[in-house]
């Protein structure tokens, strides 16, 4: 396994992740709930991408330190966070705007 390329999966799939997530709250800002779900959707496929890639760099370390801590690696876990609770929050927002349209 290509760690550096394993990292910037994780990198890239995060990102796209926080994107759609993110572009799901500007559909919802705009009323359109259909294209809204469709990008959550699409956020929460990224995420469990990201979490698989995740989850292979967790097994080649096996809690033991072997797997070089590096500010990428940092940057790309940093990400995914960071998309996991823009996808909770942009969830919320959602139905937020959901409901004030109705009123």
């Amino acid at each position: 396994m290509d760690i550096e390329q394993t990292i910037m999966e994780l990198l890239v799939t995060a990102g796209n992740a926080r994107s759609t997530a993110l572009m799901a709250i500007q559909a919802a800002r705009h009323n359109d709930f259909e294209q809204a779900q469709l990008l959550i959707t699409e956020s929460k496929q990224a995420i469990n991408q990201a979490h698989k890639v995740q989850t292979q760099l967790i097994g080649l370390d096996e809690g033991e330190g072997k797997l070089k801590v590096t500010l990428i690696i940092v940057h790309a876990q940093d990400h995914l966070m960071n998309a996991m609770v823009i996808l909770d929050l942009a969830q919320d927002f959602i139905e937020l705007y959901r409901r004030t349209s109705a009123l």
